[in-house]
């Protein structure tokens, strides 16, 4: 099994400064692979506290300077949002400067205030990734880029400097809605997934939804899963349930805010049909049982609890990659750094054996 870590550049409720922001991710960044971990992930994200990093990929060759051995993942570049060939290009050269360590993860995105402030329409998410996503990943295959899709036309143009690789076998996609599953599967990516729902439920629909369309589409099984979960480790165990149940909830809540799930707007976006249903289910179970459920899947306790959790989530879902988010929810940069040194001591080499 493949560990890593992504940062998301969170100010909780904007009680730090950007400074101090940036400064605790620099330094988490710098420890990923003085701990072992495989990969090391960035979100993308605009204008707000909720995370505010707006370029990953530059963030990424920073760190690829100050490592050897690490591999450096977007998670996600927000297609919508970015040209692809700016995309292609910036992934091509991430490659070249960490000598074959990026990792090309894509996501369609879900914020209306991002959206809005970019002046796009949201409800051309799904064509304008749709499009795009083939076009950057053709490009870092063949080493030239080109479209004539509505909104997208590009000439024939080369990527320089050249890609040293494709990315398809280092290739994920953002897949929490079921049209984002199967456009997942159909690209050939790995899924990724923010850990939300009960894992008997996630077995039965996005992943065995991923399953088959993978199986009309491609030759051979579905590579095993991305499950990105929020991260607390203490070796006490009351602590560990205390503390990271309320960070986790603090962590909830700025998602609830950030992407306005409560709010009715979805049922007027096109393509996020599963997001308006969610949104009235919210409303109709109301915010503490959907707290609640958010926390139980997630990744807290003692470092043997942890492991427990994942040795359950394995027999339901065969082998999976693990991404963790450790920095979150106002938690203190002190209590974080130990959270992720236990995790790194004691349960790390464990994962790492599967």
């Amino acid at each position: 099994m493949e560990v890593g870590l992504l940062v998301i550049f969170q100010n909780y409720l904007g009680r730090s400064t950007d400074d101090r922001v940036v400064a605790a991710e620099l330094a988490l960044a710098d420890l990923a692979e003085k701990l072992g971990f495989d990969k090391f992930w960035a979100a993308e994200h605009h204008f707000t506290d909720y995370s505010a990093c707006p370029d990953n990929v530059q963030y990424l060759s920073w760190l690829a300077g100050r490592t050897s051995r690490i591999r450096l993942g977007t998670g996600a570049v927000i297609v919508p949002w970015n040209s692809p060939v700016r995309v292609a290009e910036k992934m091509a050269f991430l490659d070249r400067l960490s000598n074959g360590r990026a990792v090309l993860g894509l996501g369609r995105g879900l914020a209306r205030c991002e959206y809005e402030s970019f002046g796009l329409d949201m409800g051309e998410s799904r064509e304008r990734f749709d499009e795009a996503a083939r076009m950057i990943v053709d490009a870092l295959d063949t080493g030239y880029i080109e479209g004539d899709g509505p909104f997208y036309p590009q000439r024939r143009t080369a990527i320089r400097p050249r890609p040293l690789s494709g990315f398809r076998d280092r290739l994920y996609c953002v897949g929490m809605s079921p049209d984002s599953v199967e456009q997942a599967a159909r690209l050939g990516a790995r899924l990724m997934i923010f850990s939300q729902q009960p894992w008997e439920m996630f077995a039965e629909g996005s992943w065995a939804s991923f399953c088959k369309t993978w199986a009309a589409h491609h030759e051979g099984p579905p590579p095993a899963p991305l499950t990105g979960d929020l991260m607390f480790c203490h070796s006490d165990a009351a602590v560990a349930e205390a503390k990271g149940r309320e960070y986790m909830a603090n962590y909830f809540l700025t998602i609830v805010d950030h992407y306005e799930i409560m709010s009715e707007h979805f049922k007027a976006v096109k393509g996020y049909d599963y997001y308006a249903t969610a949104g009235d289910l919210f409303r109709e179970v109301g915010l503490e049982i959907a707290v609640q459920t958010y926390c139980d899947v997630q990744s807290y306790g003692t470092p043997e609890q942890i492991l427990e959790k994942f040795r359950r989530r394995r027999s339901l879902l065969g082998d999976f990659e693990l991404n963790m988010i450790v920095n979150y929810g106002g938690m203190p940069f002190e209590e974080m750094r130990a959270s992720v040194e236990l995790f790194a001591r004691e349960v790390l080499p464990e994962l790492q054996r599967w």
